[in-house]
């Protein structure tokens, strides 16, 4: 589940193994630039983590960032996180 903290969405995910996470990051890569907001993310080995806030609003959480934090879920769910 997503949280609001320090004005930004933070999640973090697990998946089977490095090259699910890889591959998943790839996805949400591609559909970052779809959407033109790109995320802050770490990844160490099966591990993803995300902070997601709008520049353009001040470094705050908008409309945008929820909207790009349902197509990461989706995408998600589609890798097998956990």
């Amino acid at each position: 589940m997503w949280t609001e903290h320090d004005n930004a969405l933070t999640r973090t995910f697990r998946f089977p193994d490095f090259k699910v996470a890889f591959a998943f990051m790839t996805a949400v890569a591609a559909e970052a630039e779809r959407q033109n907001h790109h995320p802050w993310w770490s990844n160490v080995y099966d591990t993803v983590e995300f902070r997601l806030y709008t520049h353009d609003a001040g470094n705050t959480v908008t409309k945008r960032d929820h909207r790009l934090a349902e197509a990461i879920d989706r995408l998600a769910a589609e890798h097998g996180a956990s």
